[in-house]
């Protein structure tokens, strides 16, 4: 039996695949661009590379791309595919996420893969942690990080533990079959993360509120006006507002969910010039 990791590139497909390798569990990793040794090639917008992905393939750790979701079902249940796991977001537990760029992907897979016979397990982070990696460039050169909204809340997560809780729902059935809201221990504001970053860093971490038209200028080229948008939104709705946190991530692992201070101890290094 074995187990396709797509996503390769990630780094909770890279976490996930040496914690199979470490339990001896074998599996495929899968990329759209396989520079990898070992790596098959599959891009999940293009049906034809998906055959030879899943042959042989009982078990899947799926990204949510949704422009060939139906034809990767339809390939899954013919190669004898049992059991996906969807590292979707819970973007998707919003009223609006149908109507809202940033969820309406991960929930037309979703639901593509719960009215399939496919068993699936719903992965459901919040914010990532590494999100905050947007941020390095500014740390790098001195400048202050600009934030629309700095007393927005999140509840960043580490992406050793959304891998570990792959493994976890990959490898217990008892856990499979479930939708699961994962987060980090704590809801963070962004003043709060950036605080704790120059902590870590042992310097200052400046930021300077701009307005949410400034910000969208500046992103312009890099995320498109409808996903900034439903950005911007979101942090609005959180603003001064903690956000949940839940203790799926101990549920699945067995320990608590790592802080975002050891997060950026583990990556201290992409903020240092």
């Amino acid at each position: 039996m074995s187990i396709l990791v797509t996503g390769a590139r990630g780094a909770v497909a890279r976490g996930l695949a040496s914690l199979l390798t470490a339990h001896g569990i074998p599996y495929r990793l899968a990329s759209r661009v396989a520079d990898t040794p070992g790596t098959v090639h599959c891009d999940l917008g293009d049906p034809s590379t998906f055959p030879a992905a899943l042959a042989g393939v009982r078990s899947v750790f799926l990204y949510a791309e949704a422009a060939a979701i139906g034809a990767f079902v339809k390939e899954a249940v013919t190669a004898g595919v049992e059991h996906v796991v969807l590292l979707s977001s819970s973007s998707v537990l919003a009223p609006d996420a149908a109507d809202s760029p940033l969820a309406a992907s991960h929930l037309a897979v979703e639901e593509a893969l719960l009215a399939s016979p496919l068993r699936t397990t719903l992965l459901r982070p919040g914010a990532f942690a590494s999100n905050s990696l947007g941020w390095a460039r500014s740390l790098k050169s001195g400048r202050a990080v600009h934030l629309p909204y700095p007393g927005s809340h999140g509840t960043p997560v580490h992406e050793a533990d959304l891998a570990e809780a792959a493994f976890a729902v990959l490898t217990d059935p008892a856990l499979a079959g479930r939708a699961y809201h994962l987060t980090g221990p704590q809801s963070l504001a962004f003043a709060t993360q950036l605080a704790i970053l120059g902590q870590v860093l042992g310097r200052p971490v400046p930021f300077e509120t701009v307005t949410a038209e400034e910000w969208k200028a500046e992103v312009d080229g890099f995320i498109p006006g409808p996903y900034a948008d439903s950005l911007l939104d979101y942090w609005a709705a959180g603003d001064g507002l903690p956000a949940e946190v839940t203790d799926a991530v101990e549920h699945l692992t067995g320990h608590p969910a790592r802080t975002f201070e050891t997060w950026a101890e583990d990556h201290a290094d992409a903020f240092r010039a």
